[in-house]
């Protein structure tokens, strides 16, 4: 009896023993469930994070880029709301009825810019972007409840202030201030073209006629370059285009040059003849003056011309032309203008600057690169006629009237410009350079630079 009974005890334990195994086989699998569940958590959670985070720093990019290029306009009330509209055009909409996220600007001087990634010298100004935004976790939340709602932030920084001096200035405020057709060319050189108005056509360029400057800024927001460039005509793609400037051009004119009596029209028949002041850098009025009347062969002398009436150089005859001056200045106050007719060879080079020959030109001192100027209110049409050939280097204010340089005219300017309207057409070609002061384009280009 005895040893049956062990024997039934054996057995029972072993039944027992064998019963527990299988318990453990569950409960080792429920444990390597959560346990392939919890990486599975981590991973489509911290997969959206990165996701969300790469967002976050795409939407502060553009929001410190947005508030800087506000801040370089002068326009820092602006840039939060500026910040804002990009991040959320970027997928973070700061106006969300729940959770919104929200764009946190820093502006700074140049003295706290300290970003050791860039060479650059210090921007005048700088701003920082923080984006944050609660975001939802699918898991995370299960395992610990502080991970239920996670804040992603994200920083740029942008630096702005980038400006282009001004060499062409068209002072219209409406309508269209610079044509352009038939093979005209302007190039500026380092330099930029400002059109004041604000109409949608305020640049025509057509008929193969080109435009090359740093920048093109327009008053006009709503000018479209795809009706108003076309048949040929072109600007080029390193020009910046700006539109809808906050400050139009509008340089201040030099002093007008005291004058007297003023004598008539020396122009005569057909000879050789000198004009102009007795003594270099003098002054002389004419009541007209006409250059290279009756086929004569006519030079300038050194300084300062002031033209009440009529200013008109003609076209030579007989193989004569004009011999021009170096180192000359036009005034023509009231309602005087300036005519280059068809055919006209004509040399000017305002004082101090650069002959036809290489050499300089004498000094007029605060005339000094410039050769007409048509005096503020003065709205006479400043026109250049077709077929002329000329060396001109100086700059032409009119602001307040139109200069046309028209016609089939291959007139080469080296010229600063400023005028209501610029017209030109049949291969006259302008080429700029920021010899004076006629103002300074902001451009507004805003740079990442962390």
């Amino acid at each position: 009896m005895p040893f049956i009974r062990q024997m039934q005890t054996m057995a029972e334990t072993m039944r027992i023993f064998k019963e527990e195994s299988g318990q453990s086989v569950v409960l080792v699998a429920l444990f390597m469930g959560m346990f392939l569940f919890g990486f599975l958590a981590f991973a489509i959670d911290g997969g959206y994070l990165f996701h969300e985070r790469r967002m976050a720093q795409a939407a502060a990019d553009a929001a410190a880029i947005a508030a800087a290029e506000e801040v370089s306009y002068g326009n820092s009330g602006n840039a939060q709301a500026a910040a804002n509209a990009a991040a959320t055009l970027n997928g973070l909409n700061t106006s969300a009825a729940t959770n919104p996220a929200t764009v946190t600007l820093t502006t700074l001087g140049s003295g706290n810019y300290s970003y050791t990634g860039s060479s650059s010298a210090a921007p005048t100004s700088w701003v920082q972007a923080t984006v944050s935004q609660p975001v939802p976790t699918f898991f995370l939340g299960t395992f610990n409840s502080s991970m239920k709602s996670l804040s992603v932030s994200a920083s740029a920084v942008a630096s702005g202030g980038q400006s282009s001096p001004t060499c062409v200035c068209l002072e219209g405020s409406t309508g269209q201030d610079l044509n352009m057709s038939n093979n005209s060319k302007i190039t500026a050189n380092s330099c930029g073209v400002t059109v004041d108005s604000s109409s949608g056509n305020a640049v025509g360029i057509v008929g193969s006629a080109s435009l090359s400057a740093l920048t093109l800024g327009t008053v006009s927001s709503t000018w479209d370059n795809s009706s108003n460039i076309n048949n040929n005509g072109s600007i080029s793609s390193s020009t910046k285009v700006v539109q809808g400037i906050s400050t139009s051009c509008a340089p201040a004119m030099p002093p007008a040059p005291t004058y007297s009596t003023c004598v008539a029209d020396p122009g005569g028949s057909y000879g050789t003849f000198t004009f102009g002041p007795s003594s270099s850098g003098g002054t002389i009025c004419y009541q007209n003056l006409t250059v290279g009347a009756n086929g004569s062969t006519d030079t300038l002398n050194p300084g300062i011309y002031v033209v009440t009436g009529s200013l008109h150089f003609e076209s030579g005859a007989n193989g004569h032309s004009n011999l021009g001056g170096n180192g000359v200045f036009f005034y023509l106050p009231g309602t005087a203008s300036l005519t280059v007719d068809n055919g006209a060879v004509i040399n000017l080079v305002s004082g101090g600057s650069t002959e036809s020959g290489g050499a300089t030109a004498p000094s007029l001192g605060a005339y000094n690169g410039i050769l007409v100027y048509q005096a503020t209110g003065n709205t006479s049409t400043l026109n250049v006629q077709g077929g002329s050939s000329a060396y001109l280097n100086g700059a032409l204010y009119a602001p307040s009237a139109p200069i046309n340089l028209a016609n089939g005219t291959s007139t080469s300017f080296t010229a600063d410009i400023v005028a209501q309207t610029l017209t030109m057409a049949g291969g006259g070609t302008l080429t700029s350079q920021p010899t004076s002061n006629l103002g300074t384009l902001n451009i507004s280009v805003a740079k990442l630079s962390q």
